[in-house]
């Protein structure tokens, strides 16, 4: 079973190829580096693919105020979300790669990875969990165990370099503290240890049942806990040891057979980075849906950690990725445009299109003509409930339309707090609320109906007067600086006044 489909909450699922009528492929840590190769093959022929992210949770609730607000700007919300980002982590990834079959028909192949931060290096990563996203999960058949147990490692550059680093010094550890991890290790040790003593050189065993990157930690603790030993991994979750002599130990470590070379464990420990790095070289067309966060941890966990600078995120995005469609604005295109009906998630979206497409002709569009077609919406992220409708990653943000924004003013009801005036409309309407002055509060809804509705209901309400917010009104700033004028002009009258007295 594949990962869950995208809701309007923002939670994903593989777009693992809908109406391509067959699964798609799971992987895991164990069989990753076989699948590698062609997986290489299949994007360098790709016309365009589709990704999708499953994370252990969506909104930090650890500071205050960090739910998304109508009243966001995109930087406002990025800083938001890069904070919900740096907590949680990556679970699983769909990848659906599209290729030209002939002219206007595509082979899909799909492929869910389950991935799991590595745990070679000199720091430990820390995440937490959402009980609302592991709930999610769980109702769509979510497998914990593979996402734990057998989990593609990965990182992003700065892990990358010091691991690099503490490999070069010989100063890296096991940064597990998984008794499961430990275990696996103090048993691997100790069996070598035991047969050590009574082995002659070139006598060999073999520890049996090491999967994934048990691999190669069992053999670099070995290698650096004694140096009479060498060992080679024999597939099949095995690794044969080998007695020999520290000299020949010494031949051994600088030939090109060693396959815990350096090189080789960091292209262990980068794990799905590889793939990833290998998306962001061919730069094919990246489609997904609600795309935003899926973005932000390809950033941040892959590439680099997101930058405090919303434009600096941009342009690094868009750098990694020049052509991305997001079937969230596409879709909210067409529902003003083509009396699209209303949809909230990507698998609603594709019944309706199979619905509207019965009986249609053989012949359809290529991909290219599509591209031709969707170019207004090229490189636009939805933005969910804010002050644009869409990120655009190639140009200046355009701001949407909303309802004009409401003004509460607050009579005798003294001390009214934000929370307290969300509780008093929430019945009525869904409005974002912000308090603008002692006695005044401002109302944002992305509903027209509502805003008419909440007008006309609080018409003669005996303490709260609700009224269309207008800037030159009843902005603060607005008014600060009439009062000021205001007292320069009366200043500027009594000096002149007083000027003109003199002179007589």
């Amino acid at each position: 079973m594949g990962p869950a489909p995208r809701g309007s909450d923002g939670h994903a699922g593989a777009p693992a190829g809908p109406g391509c009528g067959r699964e798609a492929m799971e992987v895991g840590a164990e069989g990753f580096a076989q699948h590698l190769p062609r997986l290489r093959r299949r994007i360098l022929r790709a016309a365009f693919m589709a990704l999708d992210v499953e994370f252990t949770g969506l909104h930090s609730t650890s500071v205050q105020n960090n739910e998304p607000s109508l009243f966001d700007s995109p930087a406002e919300r990025y800083g938001k979300a890069r904070h919900s980002v740096q907590r949680f982590t990556l679970v699983q990834l769909g990848l659906a790669i599209f290729s030209k079959e002939n002219s206007n028909k595509y082979v899909v192949h799909s492929y869910n990875f389950f991935l799991f931060p590595s745990t070679l290096g000199i720091k430990d990563v820390e995440f937490t969990l959402s009980a609302s996203s592991i709930q999610f999960l769980s109702h769509y058949g979510f497998d914990y165990n593979k996402f734990l147990k057998d989990g593609i490692p990965y990182m992003n550059e700065v892990q990358e370099k010091i691991l690099r680093q503490h490999l070069l010094a010989g100063t890296w550890k096991v940064c597990s503290t998984n008794n499961a991890d430990r275990d696996v290790l103090k048993k691997a040790i100790a069996e070598v240890t035991t047969w050590i003593g009574a082995a002659k050189e070139e006598d060999t065993m073999v520890l049996q049942d090491l999967s994934g990157y048990h691999m190669i930690e069992v053999q670099l603790v070995l290698r650096q806990a004694l140096e009479n030993v060498w060992t080679e991994p024999l597939g099949d979750k095995k690794v044969m040891v080998k007695k020999v002599s520290p000299e020949h130990r010494q031949l051994l470590e600088n030939s090109s057979y060693d396959r815990c070379q350096k090189k080789l464990i960091l292209l262990s420990a980068r794990g799905f980075t590889n793939l990833f790095q290998i998306l962001v070289k061919v730069k094919k067309p990246l489609v997904g849906h609600n795309m935003l966060m899926d973005l932000m941890h390809l950033h941040d966990k892959f590439y680099r950690p997101l930058p405090e600078s919303y434009e600096e995120f941009k342009r690094n995005i868009h750098n990694l990725f020049p052509v991305i469609i997001d079937t969230k604005t596409v879709t909210k295109s067409m529902q003003k445009k083509c009396l699209f009906p209303r949809v909230s998630s990507l698998v609603e979206a594709y019944a309706v299109l199979c619905r509207s497409t019965d009986g249609a002709a053989e012949a359809e569009p290529s991909f290219s003509q599509y591209l031709a077609v969707l170019a207004e919406h090229v490189n636009k992220v939805n933005f969910i409930r804010g002050g644009v409708s869409s990120i655009n990653f190639s140009g200046e943000d355009s701001p949407c339309r909303h309802p004009p924004a409401l003004v509460v003013h607050v009579r005798g009801w003294p001390g009214l707090t934000e929370g307290q005036i969300y509780q008093e409309f929430k019945a009525r309407c869904c409005f974002d609320v912000r308090r603008l002055s002692k006695n005044q509060f401002i109302l944002l809804s992305n509903k027209y109906k509502q805003v008419r509705h909440v007008l006309r209901d609080y018409r003669h309400h005996p303490h709260l007067q609700v009224s269309v917010y207008r800037h030159w009104r009843h902005s603060p700033s607005v008014n600060c600086l009439l009062q000021i004028s205001g007292i320069v002009a009366l200043w500027s009258l009594l000096a002149f006044m007083l000027g003109g007295t003199r002179s007589c």
